[in-house]
């Protein structure tokens, strides 16, 4: 194994010439803002970060595209990239401004550098202060609360950070691609207050500013294995390498095998992605690579992925697609489960699609039914989502399997959850990360329930932002905090506590009192209240009644519940 050295910038500009690729095997670009971030901070800091694995080969290798736009053609005899894709992707969307390509994420990475950071390291890594990626900071609002100040000081602490508007707007954060894309520090610094040379913070600034400039500079360490080596020993050496580090998912390296084996598959698995997501599922490559492992091996875990053939798995794919095609139009049309995001796991798409194949797709009305009350109690118990996920799936697969069909799954969710009956007890403490709270909103939406302002029946599909579908607090947060001391916060996010408004109502409404508001809504349209099973005696809508408004609320989506899984 050769060994070289190459800078953060030969490396980007090497990926923009084509001059280092991606083979097959690789995983698509998966990293967050956060982790850009720290992998600047660690490079400016000069600290280690791993070692760069690449292949170079003659051989003939089928590619995937880098997440991040490239320039020129193919080179005759390009690196392959096995370790380090991560990494280099990011340094290249930040170094570049270019976007990064990937699924939700077709924007650039933008990241800040604070000229005004501690000298010294003055924070812990585990410290967070992201929410779904970005660093929320209010600075505008004038009554900051003490949190908001902690926040501030945390981050005024570090480095760099995800960028924001507000942060943006300081003369101290600067964006870091655009350090690394001007060629002179007169910009920068005018922005940041520095007006001649005589200015105390000049040299400071413009000492930091170069130290950004100089990842570029970064020198990472190269292991270059032998052309001589096989595509099955490079996928081998690269699933180790990766494994052990723990750095990928078990899909991950399934699919490197599997693209070892079966050439152009990778391309074949992102087709069917975007094809599943055109019917409203997000159904990733991991989960297509599980569902034909489930189908080649009537189980799913992919530890037996080395033993399968390339003929097995092609002549498996077929069957896969098709079962898995029923399955999205049995959850859609049978269940009224139109989306993804109302799905409190994915593999009950897989245990579906697995027994529709089982049954060469001869389903009569009865077994229909049975089935359709197994998906709705598995989604909403979390079948697939507490404890030991693969067992449980592993389990359904064996069921279906040795020819049982729904009474079996529906025996198997018993024997896990108990009861399969829906209980108010079952509802406390019940928030809208939960299965049932999912399933709640599916019951709502067959009986044709409407956001309560605009008529509009709730959906997770709403064009523009403001009709989406948001959960609301009928008792508002802001209201319970001034006019309800004992209230926890947990009863405020308790699923008794929500229901599903569009985004526009939801900022009408605001922090009303609900005794106010939901006697407008009754007014105007009785029924809104009635469909989302909210308790229309208005003498529970006032604050000292707030705890049996919940124990009431409680008791009518149980029943609706109830009556929904198993209709008369």
């Amino acid at each position: 194994m050769a060994k070289a050295e190459k800078t953060v910038l030969e490396l980007v500009s090497a990926i923009e010439r084509r001059e280092l690729v991606l083979p097959e095997m690789q995983r698509e670009y998966v990293w967050t803002g956060p982790q850009v971030r720290d992998l600047l901070d660690s490079l400016y800091r000069g600290y280690p970060s791993g070692v760069i694995l690449c292949w170079q080969t003659s051989e003939s290798v089928e590619l995937s595209d880098f997440a991040v736009a490239t320039d020129g053609p193919e080179s005759g005899s390009p690196m392959l990239l096995l370790d380090g894709q991560q990494r280099l992707t990011s340094l290249s969307a930040v170094i570049r401004g270019v976007p990064v390509h990937v699924k939700k994420k077709n924007k650039p990475i933008e990241i800040l550098f604070n000229l005004e950071h501690p000298d010294a390291l003055s924070f812990a890594s585990e410290v967070k202060e992201t929410v779904n990626d970005e660093e929320i900071v209010d600075l505008e609002a004038p009554d900051a609360s003490a949190a908001d100040d902690e926040l501030m000081r945390r981050i005024s602490e570090r480095a760099f950070v995800i960028s924001n508007s507000k942060l943006a707007k300081l003369p101290n954060w600067i964006s870091v691609t655009e350090i690394f894309s001007s060629e002179g520090d007169g910009e920068i610094l005018k922005k940041a207050g520095i007006k001649s040379f005589e200015d105390p913070k000049y040299s400071k600034y413009s000492k930091r500013i170069q130290q950004v400039r100089n990842i570029k500079n970064y020198t990472y360490r190269l292991d270059i294995l032998e052309s001589s080596l096989s595509y099955d020993e490079v996928t081998e050496i690269f699933v180790r390498v990766n494994s052990k580090g723990a750095t990928l998912r078990g899909s991950d390296l399934a699919l490197a095998q599997i693209t070892a084996k079966w050439k152009g598959s990778l391309a074949i698995f992102r087709e069917f992605q975007e094809h599943s997501e055109k019917q409203g599922f997000d159904f990733s490559t991991g989960l297509i690579v599980k569902s034909l492992v489930s189908f080649a091996t009537s189980q799913s875990e992919f530890k037996v992925v080395h033993s399968i053939s390339a003929e097995v798995l092609q002549s498996t794919w077929k069957e896969t697609t098709h079962a898995l095609d029923f399955a999205f139009n049995f959850i859609k049309t049978n269940v009224g489960l139109n989306h993804s995001s109302l799905l409190s796991s994915p593999f009950i798409i897989i245990t579906t699609a697995y027994w529709a194949s089982k049954r060469n797709y001869r389903i009569g009305d009865s077994e229909s039914k049975a089935m359709r009350k197994w998906l709705l109690l598995a989604n909403a118990k979390g079948r697939y989502s507490r404890g030991s996920s693969e067992t449980f799936l592993n389990q359904d697969l064996a069921s279906l399997r040795d020819s049982f069909g729904p009474e079996q799954l529906l025996g198997n969710l018993a024997q896990q959850v108990g009861s399969l009956e829906f209980t108010t007890t079952e509802l406390v403490g019940k928030t809208s990360r939960s299965g049932i709270f999912k399933t709640m909103f599916i019951a709502f939406k067959s009986d044709s329930a409407t956001d309560w302002w605009t008529g509009l029946q709730i959906s997770p599909t709403h064009a523009g932002k403001r009709n989406q579908i948001q959960h609301h607090h009928i008792f508002p947060k802001n209201f319970v905090a001034e006019n309800i001391e004992s209230a926890t916060a947990r009863q405020v996010d308790d699923i008794a506590n929500l229901a599903f408004i569009s985004a526009n109502t939801n900022v009408k409404i605001s922090d009303k009192n609900p005794a106010v508001y939901l006697t407008q809504i009754m007014d105007k349209n009785p029924d809104a209240l009635r469909l989302q099973q909210v308790p229309t005696e208005t003498s529970l809508w006032t604050a000292e009644r707030f705890n049996e408004f919940l124990e009431e609320r409680r008791k009518q989506i149980a029943l609706r519940l109830n009556s929904f899984v198993e209709p008369e």
